[in-house]
């Protein structure tokens, strides 16, 4: 299986959902739905665009994520 996974892909395809999100229009609902609907998908678009800008390491079978969130000034 490690062998088969492309890790650059797994990171591309949270990259495709991100703008997917994003682009995506609100279908026709109304009332406490809607903003559901809102708040939702601002959690998914935060989820996959956080996942499709981490550097991934696929190393002896374990998938290592990591994403600096600190501030851009305090990056090292």
């Amino acid at each position: 299986m490690a062998e088969e996974f492309d890790v650059t892909a797994m990171i591309e395809r949270f990259r495709a959902r991100a703008r997917a999100v994003r682009e995506r229009g609100i279908p026709p609902i109304e009332g406490p739905e809607r903003q559901r609907f809102i708040d939702q998908a601002q959690l998914d678009y935060m989820d996959y665009a956080m996942l499709g800008d981490a550097d991934a390491e696929l190393k002896d079978g374990i998938l290592t994520l990591s994403l600096d969130l600190r501030p851009p000034d305090q990056r090292g």
